[in-house]
């Protein structure tokens, strides 16, 4: 029997106003399982109007309110745990076995870290800067925020996207990817539940679901004061440009192509054992994949076969099965993107590992390792953004520093290395948000995540992050 996903606009679900709906396909057989809204413009003025009218008693309840309704909307999640990776997976093909350990878990910390942010929202202290005057810096919510959400992790991101703007007392608007609505959908359940529960206004949180159409609708809305987007540079530069037109802010996080350089003294296995994690999890559609292996040509050869090796190993394969890593690209312009990169490849280029799709229902692809790249070459240039890995070689520091910064991205980078002084020189010098030393791809929710360059702008995460949905008001009095 086929579900059917609903908008969430005012503390009700609906179907778009004019009855249009979207397949939602299953990656794992490229089968469609449900429909969702195709939302147009008289769905996004309802939310908006909804999260308008919302904000206000939003913005004026105290830290300790919104505190106490993030922390009862993680309790919430952790207990519908079962669903919510039931959903996730369902939409995605992820193994739920890592979903549930490495997406959900993470999602309901950041929920409560950013409980824990809504009561730390310190100003400068009042001072006096001239004679006769008293300043005072205040901090207030930016107000509603148009917010849409990627498809590569979609519950991850909508916890990335919704608990920080709550936290510093805005209303949302969340669009989830077209193809992956599921988990946000069941998220405004649940906040919903809450809201209710503590006599909240439920306008503060909404759901619309559309395609690229409905995202530009939210974006270029006349209501919202921000707009925030995790999604492809292309995506990210459309959205700046409609913001442009009134001078909306805008929160960027956009692609990548992470360099991981090994150098000749770094334990090998480990970074062979991390860097698989790091390339392949979740079928390499992550921003921050180690994408591009930069390692000294003295332990080239040695290092291309061991990785070649343990690709070879590692497993891709249904939700169900424990033993995969990852699971099924997330549609099938994802899947020919993907192997296209693979089939334009360089005669220079030599194909280690994979390179070809697995199976002949889903859209699965192998663990893949290309070696013999040259800078200039499209693979190394471009995000392919899938279970792929290049391999390239580099004789001293200097110039794995030019390979590593030689790309439009600048989200995330590795460093593996046993010499301290040469991974803090690395660690200046390489230009990306994050830099990892002897490990690829940790996150924790006190620390920053976000990019330079086409990766966009705005952080993520963290006090940082948090404080990119505030505004800041000078207030001076006479004395």
């Amino acid at each position: 029997m086929s579900t059917t996903f609903r908008n969430y606009i005012d503390g009700a679900f609906a179907d778009a106003s004019d009855g249009r709906t979207l397949d939602v396909v299953d990656p794992s057989t490229g089968d469609v399982y449900a429909t969702s809204p195709l939302s147009g413009a008289a769905d996004v003025d309802a939310a908006m109007a909804a999260a308008a009218a919302a904000f206000p008693v939003w913005r004026d309840t105290t830290p300790s309110v919104r505190q106490l309704a993030l922390l009862k909307i993680a309790d919430a999640m952790e207990a519908r745990a079962d669903e919510l990776v039931a959903a996730e997976s369902r939409d995605t093909g992820k193994p739920l076995h890592l979903t549930r350990s490495e997406e959900l878990a993470p999602a309901i910390d950041q929920v409560r870290f950013f409980a824990g942010a809504a009561r730390m929202l310190e100003g400068r202290s009042a001072g006096e800067y001239m004679e006769g005057m008293t300043s005072i810096i205040r901090r207030e919510p930016v107000g509603v925020c148009a917010q849409v959400a990627p498809w590569n992790y979609p519950l991850l991101m909508a916890v990335w996207k919704f608990a920080p703007a709550l936290a510093a007392g805005n209303a949302v608007i969340l669009k989830p990817s077209d193809t992956t609505p599921a988990s946000t959908v069941l998220i405004a359940e649940i906040i919903g539940g809450v809201l209710e529960e503590l006599e909240l206004p439920r306008g503060i949180f909404n759901v619309i679901c559309g395609d690229r159409e409905t995202g530009r609708l939210m974006v270029e809305h006349p209501t919202p004061a921000m707009a925030s987007i995790t999604g492809s540079v292309r995506a990210g530069i459309q959205v700046a440009q409609s913001a442009a037109k009134d001078v909306k802010r805008v929160h960027l996080e956009l692609g990548g192509k992470a360099p991981a350089v090994v150098f000749e003294d770094a334990d090998l296995e480990k970074a062979v054992e991390d860097l698989i994690v790091g390339g392949f999890f979740n079928a390499g559609q992550d921003c921050t994949a180690a994408t591009r292996v930069l390692v000294h040509e003295s332990v080239h050869d040695e290092f291309v076969s061991a990785l070649a090796r343990a690709a070879a190993g590692t497993k891709t394969g249904q939700p169900d099965d424990e033993d995969v890593l990852y699971g099924p690209l997330n549609n099938a312009g994802q899947l020919a993107q993907v192997s296209g990169f693979i089939d334009r490849l360089p005669e220079h280029a030599k194909v280690e590992a994979g390179g070809h799709r697995v199976g002949d229902k889903g859209y699965f692809y192998a663990p893949t390792v290309v070696s013999g790249l040259r800078q200039d070459d499209e693979i190394v240039q471009n995000e392919v953004f899938g279970p792929v890995m290049t391999v390239q070689s580099f004789t001293d520091e200097a110039q794995a520093v030019a390979y590593a910064n030689g790309v439009d991205y600048a989200l995330a980078s590795s460093v593996w290395t046993k010499d301290h002084a040469r991974a803090m020189r690395m660690s200046k010098n390489l230009d990306f948000g994050c830099v990892w030393i002897n490990t690829h791809m940790a996150l924790v929710a006190e620390m920053p995540h976000g990019g330079y360059k086409q990766s966009g702008y705005g952080k993520d995460l963290s006090a940082y992050g948090f404080e990119d949905y505030t505004r800041i008001k000078h207030v001076m009095t006479s004395l």
